[in-house]
């Protein structure tokens, strides 16, 4: 677990910035790109060209010449266009996994204490769904943006050159474009951003529910829940479809400028071939040929700006996907040791290490009151201790606290006379177990839910699962998969296969506890507590519990909340 953190931190430390997004794309696959819509240039002229020459009655083999210079041109243009793509896809990918692992690491930094840690729901709705936003806003918007201001310069350029008339009625028609649509992208962007925000509430709401489902049962709260959920459902939908609105009447503005501009420079050609207008040009006369050639460039004119419109949506929705990942990235309480477990020293701990707690201190948030103010614990190497009191005196925290997933505000904890820091925290907690009241379960065998990556061989993890009481289970299910957060399990299974877990490693001195007979039945509950008693022989154990029956098998009971210290009969 420390040593992938280590590696995590690191990684989030050596992503690139959000803000250096734009020299992923304004590099090859923009220009690529932008040489492919240039290429209409030469183009375009050989077919105005040529049909002049038709028309003219001129026609010769150079028409045949012509033919086959468009046909090499337009696969040239294919060739380029379809290598950018391709690169600018590759670039919005890498953008997305790297904003993807700045923010897992900087998930996997956070201290479970850490009440600004992000819910569990839309961090993965998050991470999972919405940064593959990223993906189209890069290879796609970015792109887009660059054609938008370099291919209509060159084309106005072009046009210019050959009739000023036709260039001021592209470069009136051009800027109504953009102001348009940035009108219209402020409120694009305000609605992605909503609908994204919606998304991952409804995500993070969905996930408590189902890991309530029998709570909620119990209550009697299944309509109530279902009620909450189809309204959620309900106002996602209508935020969805206020996105897909702007979205529509972005690209109808752009389509309705770029019409008017290709219609006006239409007319004025015409106008001007008929001879109706003899103005507009430097002093040469345009011809057919000329006169084509501007109008199949007009259209190429407005093409970046109306792709621009197409994929404005993508900008709206790839922005708000950054900002959301940029928030999960925000580094807040973090578990000493998640970075420097690679350069840090070994720690040599005894089989049953003993833990000396002086004058700790400590709150969740820095306007809230004190958990523990210079609280004070000593624990004798191999000694069981029962942390008792009612909820939100600390239990749980002190727990935490132990293991080093968060700092304390003031004070120490030595372990094995070992001060719990961030150079030493890393491995220290290499020597400890956890068992949580709802340990988590994998989806697969019994096997891989005990090994859990370890290079463990089957003959331990054999002896573990009888140790837990579950060879017979074992050898019932054999390969049979169990499913995720342990469907097919009973409470009482799930937590023989945590205590498994720890006795397949024999190197653990030291073994936590949260409620570990919490929402048992009496028997179930005696049979973990042989157990846990079983599995501690010989190592320091702490355990913090409500159940006074457990508490007091062990040899002392440490009671949180003002109370005195027992020792337990």
């Amino acid at each position: 677990m420390a040593s992938e953190a280590a590696v995590a931190g690191e990684n989030a430390h050596q992503s690139a910035q959000p803000a250096r997004l734009k020299t992923t794309v304004h590099g090859k696959s923009a220009a690529l790109q932008i040489a492919a819509s240039l290429l209409w240039v030469p183009q375009a002229a050989l077919i105005a060209v040529t049909i002049g020459d038709v028309a003219n009655g001129d026609a010769s083999t150079g028409s045949a010449w012509a033919a086959f210079g468009v046909l090499a041109i337009g696969v040239l243009r294919a060739v380029l266009d379809s290598l950018g793509s391709r690169m600018a896809f590759r670039a919005g990918r890498s953008v997305a996994s790297r904003l993807r692992q700045q923010a897992v690491a900087a998930l996997a930094e956070r201290s479970p204490l850490d009440i600004e840690r992000p819910e569990a729901g839309k961090a993965a709705s998050v991470i999972a769904e919405q940064a593959e936003m990223i993906v189209p806003y890069v290879a796609r918007f970015e792109v887009a943006k660059l054609r938008a201001v370099v291919v209509p310069i060159v084309l106005f350029a072009v046009v210019l050159w050959l009739s000023w008339a036709a260039a001021i009625v592209l470069l009136f028609a051009a800027p109504l474009i953009p102001v348009f649509m940035a009108l219209i992208g402020w409120r694009a962007q305000e609605a992605s951003e909503a609908q994204l925000a919606k998304t991952g509430d409804m995500n993070a709401f969905l996930l408590d529910r189902l890991r309530g489902i029998t709570t909620i049962r119990s209550l009697g709260a299944v309509d109530a829940t279902a009620k909450r959920l189809r309204a959620n459902a309900e106002d996602l939908r209508t935020r969805t479809m206020t996105v897909l609105r702007i979205a529509f009447l972005s690209s109808a503005v752009l389509e309705l400028f770029a019409a008017l501009g290709v219609a006006m420079v239409a007319v004025y050609i015409g106008f001007y071939l008929l001879g109706q207008l003899n103005f507009g040009t430097w002093g040469v006369h345009l011809g057919l040929s000329g006169g084509l050639f501007i109008l199949l460039l007009a259209p190429a004119f407005f093409e970046p700006l109306r792709e621009l419109s197409a994929v404005w949506h993508d900008r709206a929705a790839g922005r708000a996907a950054i900002d959301e990942l940029n928030r999960l990235s925000t580094s807040g309480r973090t578990i000493p040791g998640s970075i420097t477990h690679s350069k840090a020293a070994v720690a040599d701990l005894t089989s049953a290490p003993a833990i000396r707690i002086d004058k700790l201190s400590f709150r969740y948030g820095d306007s809230d009151g004190l958990v523990f103010d210079r609280f004070e614990l000593s624990i004798a190497p191999g000694e069981h201790v029962a942390l008792l009191g009612p909820s939100g005196t600390g239990k749980s925290t002190l727990l935490a606290l132990i293991a080093g997933l968060a700092r304390p505000a003031a004070g120490t904890i030595l372990i094995d006379g070992q001060g719990l820091t961030d150079n030493t925290a890393a491995n220290l907690r290499s020597g400890m177990a956890w068992i949580g009241q709802r340990p988590h379960i994998f989806a697969g065998t019994l096997a891989s839910n005990v090994a859990l990556g370890r290079k463990i061989d089957r003959a331990h993890i054999a002896d573990a699962l009888k140790f837990a009481k579950l060879g017979a289970l074992a050898v019932a299910r054999g390969a049979h998969a169990i499913g995720e957060n342990g469907v097919g399990l009973s409470g009482g299974e799930a937590l023989r296969l945590a205590i498994a877990r720890i006795a397949a490693r024999p190197n653990a001195g030291i073994i936590l506890a949260d409620e570990p007979t919490a929402h048992l039945d009496a028997e179930t509950a005696n049979d973990i507590a042989d157990s846990l008693i079983a599995l501690g022989r010989g190592k320091t154990m702490i355990i913090a519990t409500h159940d006074l029956t457990l508490a007091r098998r062990m040899d002392r009971i440490v009671r949180l909340g003002n109370r005195p210290l027992e020792r337990a009969a």
